[in-house]
């Protein structure tokens, strides 16, 4: 892969950028101005390809990081490079695809989500919650699902934003996934109020435990009959 092409793939998204969405981007904490759909229109065209991802990602572009993410292939990473790419992920759309498109689908997962889950950077940190969120949900036997609600109540209410939601996210899928446990997820999120009071539009369910918890029971209720 010639720098060249990685020169062209970089005007190429330069030319896709839009002001506006740049501007909406960066009240959530991203950087980059390039529509999600047309950013998947150029990965389905350049289709997989492992030394460009490598490439894309050396720019520490956004849109370009994204891309890599997108056409890389994801058992080309070992689990330091994971890591390495992980700690240098830190604007949230990076970092999310990075773990739901690449880590959960490497061999590494599961070391890679007991490391990060216990290190001092919360964004890090963040990442090993979303990776056992995804466990419980898929996977939980092993989980110790009670300590993890110890660890949710003694440590949430204080967290910075992104590991605090990322532990939100795990008490519910706790709370929606397994009965024997539900009473006590929402009683932690009851006695908390972490993000309570988030504005949520019509229709949407909210991000508070109890309330989020509550409906995903309901629905999932009519399939049980």
């Amino acid at each position: 892969m010639t720098d060249a092409t990685v020169s062209d793939l970089m005007a190429e998204l330069a030319a896709l950028a839009d002001p506006k969405i740049r501007a909406v981007n960066e009240r959530h904490g991203d950087d980059h101005a390039v529509n999600l759909t047309a950013l998947r229109a150029v990965a389905k065209r350049l289709k997989t390809q492992p030394d460009l991802a490598t490439a894309l990602w050396s720019t520490a572009d956004s849109a370009a990081r994204l891309l890599a993410i997108l056409v890389c292939r994801p058992k080309q990473f070992t689990q330091t490079d994971l890591d390495t790419m992980l700690r240098e992920a830190r604007t949230p759309k990076v970092h999310d695809w990075l773990v739901g498109y690449v880590v959960k689908k490497t061999p590494h997962a599961e070391a890679l989500r007991t490391t990060w889950l216990t290190d001092p950077d919360p964004v890090v940190a963040s990442a090993g919650w979303a990776l056992t969120t995804d466990r419980v949900t898929r996977s939980p036997a092993g989980l110790d699902l009670g300590a993890l609600l110890d660890t949710i109540e003694a440590h949430m209410k204080t967290a910075p934003d992104r590991l605090q939601w990322a532990m939100n996210h795990c008490l519910a899928q706790i709370g929606i996934d397994h009965p024997t446990h539900r009473p006590r997820a929402l009683a932690i999120g009851e006695r908390l109020e972490v993000l309570k009071d988030y504005p949520t539009p019509p229709n949407c369910t909210s991000p508070y435990a109890p309330a989020w918890i509550t409906e995903m029971v309901r629905r999932a209720e009519p399939a049980r009959h």
